[in-house]
């Protein structure tokens, strides 16, 4: 599993509904929906650090497959996760959400569920 690069996502499904689902405010979902974010993804064996660059914001998060970290999300609120990695894939648990990132051929295809409600984002390597 190399997820090491800058990917730029080209595709979503579900946003809206996903940050709603998540309690993310108003303006968050108005302004997150209109841009596509780049990803750029550093991985030194199990530890990794995710930055997520929008015109509006840098998000940068470190964490360790295994152990957990504090995380933040596009609205400011910090929560903590577990990522752990399962066939090459990395999935991500907390209280409101489960993410499991993979690589499919040349794509990046991240799939977030929040109880009944399931965000994809399909991102390439830039």
């Amino acid at each position: 599993m190399d997820f090491n690069g800058t990917w730029k996502v080209y595709e979503e499904e579900n946003l809206e509904e996903f940050l709603k689902a998540v309690g993310a405010p108003e303006m968050v979902v108005k302004i997150r929906k209109e841009v596509k974010p780049v990803l750029v993804i550093e991985q030194k064996g199990k530890d990794f650090t995710y930055t997520m660059k929008t015109p509006i914001c840098t998000k940068v998060h470190s964490f360790s497959i295994g152990k957990e970290s504090e995380m933040t999300a596009v609205d400011g609120r910090k929560f903590k996760c577990t990522v752990r990695e399962d066939n090459g894939k990395l999935i991500a648990e907390t209280e409101k959400f489960t993410s499991v990132r993979e690589i499919q051929g040349d794509d990046m295809i991240e799939t977030v569920t929040a109880g009944s409600v399931t965000f994809i984002s399909k991102s390439k390597r830039v």
